[in-house]
């Protein structure tokens, strides 16, 4: 699995009410309303910055922190966004962006920059900053999660399926 795209900066510890405002958990429930919303209370503008199917948020430590709330990836892979690089994540928030199909690395995130163009293969454990000329190594997921992320999550998975799949533990 590849995925090319630009990098949209953000800091540590972004907890899912900055994802998406917790005023907004009522009043709208469609998800490409909501989408409309993202991040709007660290950037006003950002949902402007993405350019769907080619925008990657880049991150520190903590992404995804706070409640359990299954919108906050939903959005993000509503809005457009392909991937989230992250120094780290909250482990509730890890597990549904797979959950949905939602790609998520993690590594160290220092070098890269508002902008940069981004190259990741998932299947090598390679990301390329081709702004920058640097490659950066990052852990290849495991089979069975590059099988979730490829048929869109869990769900479409068990859809398509019938069970969900294996896992090598080798």
């Amino acid at each position: 699995m590849n995925i090319q795209a630009k990098a949209i900066k953000l800091g540590d510890n972004i907890n899912t009410d900055f994802i998406i405002s917790g005023r907004y958990k009522f009043s709208i429930t469609d998800m490409k309303e909501l989408a409309k919303h993202i991040m709007e209370d660290i950037d006003p503008e950002f949902a402007k910055k993405i350019i769907p199917g080619k925008s990657i948020i880049v991150a520190g430590k903590n992404f995804g922190m706070g409640s359990s709330r299954e919108q906050a990836p939903l959005v993000i892979k509503e809005s457009g966004i392909t991937a989230i690089i992250a120094k780290s994540f909250a482990r509730i928030f890890y597990r549904n962006g797979f959950n949905i199909g939602l790609p998520l690395i993690e590594m160290d995130t220092d070098k890269i920059k508002e902008g940069d163009n981004l190259d990741i293969d998932m299947d090598q454990g390679i990301l390329k900053d081709l702004t920058i000329h640097t490659e950066f190594k990052i852990k290849p997921l495991p089979a069975f999660m590059q099988q979730l992320l490829k048929e869109g999550g869990v769900v479409n998975y068990y859809k398509k399926f019938g069970a969900l799949p294996k896992v090598n533990n080798k």
